[in-house]
């Protein structure tokens, strides 16, 4: 078990610095930021800051909400990340199209495959042909699940019985009819791929490392769900039974109902956490650290009756997370784990993160409450953590601290010193000289943008997950003095 003076195994072996910006706030003149030229340029602007550590939010294929928290696949990628300068480069593409419109960017897509059945060298087929195989134990799943999908447009509990109950004969049919669309999808996802590789072979040769983040559940209406039903908590006919979610807490007085099937933790057990197996297996493919969302569920999730409306009646069930995470020690030299244990956290909660030496977070914007025993004021931050200034859940902190009632916004001020400079950077200024290993700093408060800037508000399903950032908003002195602070901070 750590304590305050070992290092955790998360690859923080240092004092660090880091950016959260998904990659969809990247600009660009598409529907959203790309894997392309702006997410170079990003590591550039990264690695003049002083930042060795870039985190994005999870990256799989979104919904209709666009939440990268519900997607129908924990091993795809998001085909609206593909950048397409690179398919006209290559000759798989002629022409870019006019309109900044998903629709516009997925008949590009197609036609790159066209481009590509036409063009492509001998090469770069046999690269195809190597991702395929390589990416077997779930490219195959998710290429059908996708095909089916959209060639129905209705969710796959609602399929005919064979099909939802994965016949055989019925998948065989189902392929061979589907099967240019299944070789086209298998293209799209190698594209996802091949960029993502190059974007962290430059991190990385810049000396910047690629932080992801891992949903702890997984959308009803997903590829391995179809394909994995015995894992999750069913009813008969592929309905849910339960759902996840979070009690009443800091950003909902009736807790949050994220929807999602909860695990049969029983059954992942008896095939030796396969699915988690596989899972960590991906992540790892992606990134050099990976963040687990609400860490919590993994001693016990709260487990919501699907018929309720909210949160409120729902009750904690057990998990066998120590198991778990036992079972990935064995199977991974390497386990880059952060852990987000936010909200409720118990000691049994705590006392499974360290005994599996994964750090944990604190947030500024929540240390102001609660006395001197707020285990997120910075005197209190262990080394085993990371310390952010706000979250992708959160205001930016210029919103957060004009929202502020007067006793509290004299309390952070007092706290501070009563500061010169303007907020968000003195909040940036006690993140930096915090002792916990790594300080991530959202790209709206490196920016000093406003609540009109903010990412995602809990509990709600519109206008989220769709802020992009501008060049013209990171002024020319601005990466020179976030590396005098990364310097000053010793990060």
């Amino acid at each position: 078990m750590l304590n305050q003076e070992q290092t955790p195994t998360a690859g923080l072996d240092r004092r660090r610095a880091g950016i959260l910006l998904h990659l969809t706030s990247l600009p660009g003149a598409g529907p959203c930021g790309s894997l392309g030229a702006e997410a170079h340029k990003f590591l550039g602007f990264l690695a003049d800051c002083g930042m060795s550590v870039w985190q994005v939010l999870p990256v799989g294929p979104t919904q209709q909400d666009g939440s990268p928290y519900q997607t129908s696949s924990v091993h795809a990628g998001n085909p609206r990340l593909i950048a397409l300068d690179p398919l006209l480069e290559r000759g798989w593409l002629r022409t870019l199209p006019e309109a900044a419109t998903d629709a516009a960017k997925s008949g590009a897509l197609r036609r790159a495959w066209d481009g590509f059945r036409e063009r492509a060298s001998g090469t770069d087929r046999r690269a195809l042909t190597d991702f395929t195989a390589e990416n077997d134990y779930w490219l195959d799943d998710y290429a059908l699940f996708r095909a089916l999908r959209e060639a129905r447009r209705t969710p796959w509990w609602e399929w005919p019985p064979a099909l939802r109950r994965r016949d055989p004969d019925a998948l065989r049919q189902a392929a061979r009819q589907l099967r240019e669309d299944l070789d086209y999808l298998r293209f799209e996802q190698f594209l996802f791929f091949n960029q993502w590789q190059l974007l962290r072979g430059h991190a990385n040769a810049v000396g910047i490392e690629l932080f992801g983040d891992m949903p702890i559940f997984v959308a009803h209406d997903s590829a391995e769900v179809w394909a994995r039903p015995h894992d999750f908590d069913l009813n008969p006919d592929g309905s849910l039974r339960v759902v996840a979610g979070v009690p009443p807490d800091y950003f909902s007085a009736t807790g949050q109902r994220w929807g999602n099937p909860l695990y049969r933790w029983d059954r992942m057990r008896a095939d030796g956490f396969r699915f988690w197996l596989e899972r960590i297996r991906t992540q790892l493919r992606l990134f050099d650290m990976v963040r687990i969302d609400h860490f919590r569920g993994f001693d016990a999730c709260w487990e919501i009756p699907a018929e309720e409306k909210t949160a409120v009646k729902g009750h904690w069930v057990k998990s066998p997370g120590d198991e778990l995470f036992a079972c990935l020690h064995q199977h991974f030299e390497r386990l880059p784990l952060i852990a987000e244990d936010l909200g409720v956290i118990t000691p049994a909660v705590d006392a499974l993160r360290k005994k599996h030496q994964l750090p944990g977070m604190r947030v500024l914007q929540f240390a102001f409450s609660e006395g001197a025993a707020n285990p997120h004021l910075p005197f209190l931050h262990d080394r085993d953590s990371l310390v952010y200034t706000g979250t992708h859940d959160n205001d930016t902190t210029l919103g957060w601290y004009r929202s502020l009632d007067t006793a509290t916004r004299n309390y952070v001020d007092d706290y501070l010193g009563h500061p010169a400079e303007a907020m968000p950077w003195p909040l940036i200024r006690c993140a930096l000289g915090s002792r916990a290993y790594l300080a991530i700093l959202p790209m709206q408060d490196v920016l000093g943008l406003d609540g009109t800037h903010r990412m995602n508000l809990p509990g709600t399903s519109e206008g989220n997950w769709r802020w992009r950032f501008s060049w013209d908003q990171a002024g020319s002195e601005l990466p020179g003095r976030m590396r005098r602070l990364v310097e000053l901070y010793e990060r």
